[in-house]
């Protein structure tokens, strides 16, 4: 199911706007229908938003982006198209049933804060309830808690005139957590505040959505805010979506030049993770097995070092070729006693600026993991050094070796 879902929407405003998404559908340019006197704002958009996810769309002043999220919550009627939320088809119900759901199922929070400057900070937050008829201590109370979560518990008889800019879009965002809405769209919600407020209304967002499980469509033109916020982004220009992904996807594979151009000088440390760049492990010991077949393994793959797992693929821990060898002439049938803890793991979300240090620090491959504590790949420094070296395709392993200088008869850690 999906929480929002856009099927070919158009909105054209100007002269024969029919015949204009008629020209348009037939593949006529922009530029070829702007000539005729209609202006085509968004064309041809489609795309589901998951329940709980944060749906980032991205792109420059005159996009269509602003126009776009205008009809996802009926203010602007498509010129054609389809609108789903929840379900319903919000163009095909009468005002009034549209009116409830955006009282109910739709929070909006705009760029520049539209509070009531006669209200205090609780009647502010509370006003969304005060249209729907709720009673005044049920609303008051609801926007103490909202107002709570958006860090303002204690403002509440305030006025807008005595807040900061980031105390303001928090009030908004208090507002539309109030109201209980499911969907938030945000529209240039934080542009309009300085960098460091900035950064906190972000982190802000991300601990609410995280909690509350909201589903947000945020309206931006900042491609590192994009890239903070979205669990997927749609790049749009001229009116057109050009490209839907994760923020991986969109640096590492952008649909055409305009998105690459783009993404051309994002910070790829902060984007990029470790289940991006990681590789299989190439030898991996069972904790079941004994060192007679971890011995084996190390010498059929030349390695010096394994980690060992167990049969879940949980990681206990790593074995070293002279404690193995020892073992074995010692006569062990298991690997007890020799699984040592002298490596370094690391989440598989991990953004790779975090694992510069603990990689310098570590003589083997940091082993990635999941939130179970499986092993799902290892990340070796010089493959590390290749991803910030902006290497997008992996050479082949000779070449990779050589590039490196490394010798492929003895590598640690269980990967080439």
């Amino acid at each position: 199911m999906t929480a929002v879902r856009a099927e070919g929407l158009f909105k054209v405003f100007g002269k024969k706007t029919d015949d204009a998404v008629r020209r348009l559908r037939d593949g006529a340019s922009r530029a070829e229908v702007v000539a005729t006197g209609a202006t085509p704002a968004v064309i041809d958009a489609s795309f589901d938003v998951r329940p709980g996810e944060i749906f980032v769309v991205m792109g420059l002043s005159g996009s269509g982006k602003s126009t776009l999220i205008r009809m996802l919550n009926g203010l602007l009627e498509p010129t054609a198209g389809r609108v789903f939320v929840d379900g319903v088809d919000i163009f095909a119900i009468d005002e009034a049933e549209l009116r409830r759901v955006r009282q109910q199922r739709i929070g909006m929070v705009f760029q520049h804060f539209a509070l009531l400057p006669h209200r205090t900070v609780a009647e502010n937050a509370a006003y969304a309830l005060d249209i729907q008829g709720v009673p005044k201590k049920e609303r008051l109370d609801r926007a103490a808690e909202a107002l709570e979560l958006v860090g303002l518990g204690g403002w509440e008889d305030r006025y807008p005139a005595q807040l900061s800019g980031g105390m303001k879009q928090r009030v908004g965002l208090a507002r539309a957590l109030a109201a209980g809405s499911d969907i938030m769209l945000m529209d240039e919600a934080f542009s309009a505040l300085d960098p460091l407020i900035r950064r906190e209304m972000q982190d802000q967002l991300i601990d609410l959505q995280a909690r509350l499980g909201k589903t947000v469509v945020f309206i931006t033109h900042d491609l590192n805010e994009a890239m903070r916020l979205g669990d997927r982004i749609a790049v749009m220009r001229d009116g057109r979506i050009v490209q839907i992904g994760t923020a991986e996807e969109v640096l590492k594979d952008p649909a055409n030049d305009y998105v690459a151009q783009f993404v051309a000088d994002v910070d790829r440390t902060r984007v990029l993770t470790a289940a991006s760049v990681m590789e299989p492990a190439q030898l991996e010991v069972s904790a079941t097995g004994g060192p007679r077949v971890a011995l084996h393994g190390m010498r059929e793959k030349q390695m010096s070092a394994a980690f060992v797992v167990a049969r879940d693929r949980t990681l206990r821990g790593v074995v070293r070729d002279q404690d193995v060898v020892a073992a074995v002439n010692r006569g062990d049938s298991t690997l007890d006693g020799i699984v040592g803890d002298d490596f370094t793991s690391v989440h598989a979300d991990a953004y790779l600026a975090e694992l510069f240090a603990p990689s310098a620090e570590s003589p083997l491959p940091l082993a990635v993991l999941d939130d179970a504590g499986r092993l799902v790949g290892v990340v070796p420094r010089v493959t590390l050094l290749a991803a910030m070296a902006s290497i997008v395709e992996a050479l082949p392993d000779a070449e990779q070796d050589a590039e490196h200088g490394a010798e492929p008869a003895r590598v640690e850690g269980g990967v080439r």
